[in-house]
């Protein structure tokens, strides 16, 4: 089979390929790959620009997996290598984080799309043991996507749902000392279609979290390509203009007893959108949890929660612009002005048209037209970034925060100088066949602005300045003989094709315990990067880590809202679960303090409406434990 690699590169703006005559295996990349020119004009006006951010920033991060003890490499269809095509495969895959042994260690779970998935136990010190075997997770033989964490039976450990394209999602409940047991079939989970992003809430607050999970739309074939996946269809970017290709999402009941059951219909959260993601938030502050679905390839939908009763489909009415092309998302009190804002990245909407370095901080210049849109003309072409007014409005300000950025994927949200303002960082890349992107790292300058900081902080370019890693090897010479890119390049033998590196999703949280927030993540096709944060090496740090337990509410207080209160100064965090991109975790909400001695006063607001106070002062620099029955 003929792959159309020059016409597909061209069409991104990869004009001109190169072929490094070394020694066997041989090296091909696409030119602007390996060392571009720009990347080091942008440290370098980066670097320059440190001086106008008023926020802390004198502190690094850097990538340890190599004593990290972690082994993870995530692995791609060849869809998204040899035999490339524009198809969802290559959106990647989640990574999360939870204590699943009780040991009061948060431990890390990636997920892959072929190959086994990975479990890895944390030892403390950033150091890290591989017990996916023993864990039972592995699911070598599906093709695995997301990740979520939650503990489903109120045992007091996190339990996992894990979605795959077309082999069924699982759901895995924990005994307690991070054994995992497949309970899918029988709790009634194990829908197999083109799942992506999955989450954990209680939409009617009866103390059992129920579970939604987001389905893209039909973009494979029945033919089976090697590793066992489903090849994809040439027009995978076309299929929401087919209603045969949608695929519902689907809302799951907690029973109770380990059963779920498809509300789906019942609740009025019909949803054919190409959705892979979604959040969660009480964005009318009624007391119920409301949904915000992500639409890939149009519109994104919103529905409010009627009291538990049913969703309300309130989408243009509340959000009359959306992102094209969404792909990530966040909800956070940017300004500290106590209501809930939201981030969206927008990744297919920077596929419509070749975009150069220099204009990446720009929104697209959208070259689809509206036959292929359909939205109307009320899309936003770019990330979109919505302040709550705090009257059921929101306004859409990303370029004045400068939340604009080039191919995003996911996000995830900390404050990462810990001065009391949630910083996000972006996960962006495209991988072979496509030129090199950096990561973004959002600097929250006082709630007024972000600040790229990337660079300054550490994150770019990568270890070692490597920017691109092997893709996979040809036998030119032999069953890859007929493959359009041996027939340009009159490849002959083994043949090592090397491409750039890519992030797709992220997690933020103290993997070594120090006080200050780090960075994992899960690259595409690759090794993770495990950037461990100098901060409390390099000033002294004010900060709480806030950690809930649910009774008569949900075990782990998903839903709950915790408030910190330091002087005239009001923290406001949801605990949601949504650690980033294709991911779910349980951890501790991590509140930065700034210059704090002490908290004067915190207070939880849980799902069941009941609420919290703890007076202060309230010592820092420690984990408190709140329980609701007290």
């Amino acid at each position: 089979m003929k792959v159309a690699y020059v016409g597909v590169a061209a069409l991104i703006g990869v004009t001109s390929l190169l072929v490094a005559q070394q020694s066997r295996p041989r090296i091909y990349q696409p030119e602007n790959v390996n060392q571009p020119a720009w990347l080091e004009g942008r440290k370098n006006a980066q670097l320059r620009s440190a001086s106008t951010i008023s926020a802390f920033h004198d502190f690094q991060f850097e990538d340890r997996f190599e004593t990290s003890g972690i082994t993870f490499r995530n692995g791609v269809t060849e869809d998204s290598k040899r035999h490339y095509k524009a198809v969802h495969y290559d959106h990647g895959n989640g990574i999360a984080v939870a204590d699943v042994d009780g040991d009061d260690k948060l431990d890390l779970f990636f997920t892959s799309l072929v190959g086994a998935n990975g479990l890895f136990r944390n030892l403390g010190d950033g150091r890290f043991e591989d017990i996916t075997d023993r864990s039972g997770l592995g699911l070598a033989d599906r093709i695995s996507v997301s990740a979520s964490f939650g503990d489903i039976d109120n045992d007091g450990d996190p339990d996992l749902f894990v979605t795959t394209v077309r082999n069924g999602n699982v759901l895995f409940n924990n005994d307690g000392t991070g054994r995992f047991t497949d309970i899918a079939s029988s709790s009634g989970t194990d829908y197999s279609g083109h799942s992506s992003g999955s989450m954990f809430f209680d939409y009617d607050r009866d103390g059992l979290i129920d579970l939604f999970v987001s389905n893209v739309g039909v973009y494979t074939t029945d033919e089976i390509g090697p590793d066992g996946y489903y090849v994809g269809v040439l027009d995978a970017f076309a299929g929401h203009l087919k209603p045969e290709r949608s695929e519902p999402s689907i809302l799951y009941r907690n029973l109770g007893g380990l059963r779920f059951q498809d509300v789906t219909e019942a609740m009025g959260l019909v949803d054919e959108t190409w959705n892979g993601d979604a959040a969660v938030a009480d964005f009318n502050e009624d007391g119920w949890p409301d949904l915000y679905l992500l639409n890939m390839q149009g519109h994104d939908e919103y529905y409010e929660n009627v009291a538990g009763k049913r969703f309300e489909r309130k989408s243009r009415a509340v959000f009359p612009k959306t992102p094209w092309g969404a792909m990530g998302v966040g909800v956070f009190d940017y300004d500290n002005d106590g209501d809930p804002d939201m981030i969206l990245t927008d990744m297919h909407s920077d596929m419509s048209a070749k975009v150069g370095p220099e204009v990446e901080k720009r929104k697209s210049r959208m070259q689809w037209d509206e036959p292929f849109l359909r939205s109307g003309g009320n899309s936003v072409f770019g990330n979109g970034f919505y302040r709550n007014e705090g009257d059921g409005e929101f306004v859409e300000i990303s370029d004045t925060v400068g939340a604009e950025n080039y191919w995003p994927w996911g996000l995830s949200i900390g404050d990462v100088n810990a001065d009391g303002f949630e910083d996000v960082f972006i996960t962006s890349s495209m991988n072979y066949q496509f030129r090199y992107a950096v990561n973004t790292m959002l600097l929250n300058d006082g709630g007024e602005r972000f600040k790229d900081s990337e660079f300054i902080l550490g994150i770019e370019p990568r270890r070692g300045g490597r920017i691109t890693g092997p893709a996979f090897v040809l036998d030119a010479s032999g069953e890859d003989k007929d493959l359009a890119l041996v027939d340009a390049y009159d490849l002959t033998g083994s043949v090592e094709v090397w491409g750039a590196l890519g992030s797709r999703a992220s997690v933020i949280f103290d993997l070594d315990d120090d006080g200050d927030l780090d960075i994992v993540t899960n690259e595409f096709n690759a090794e993770p990067m495990v950037l461990v944060s100098n901060l409390s090496e390099r000033t002294e740090i004010r900060f709480l880590k806030v950690a809930l337990e649910g009774d008569p509410s949900n075990r782990g207080g998903l839903q709950a809202k915790v408030v910190v209160t330091v002087g005239e100064h009001r923290y406001t965090k949801w605990l949601d679960g949504k650690s980033g991109y294709l991911s779910q975790s349980l951890a501790p909400l991590y509140f930065g303090l700034g210059a704090a001695s002490t908290a004067d006063r915190i207070e939880v607001t849980w799902p069941s409406g009941k609420t919290t106070e703890i007076a202060g002062p309230i010592e820092l620099n420690r984990r408190l434990d709140i329980k609701e029955s007290s």
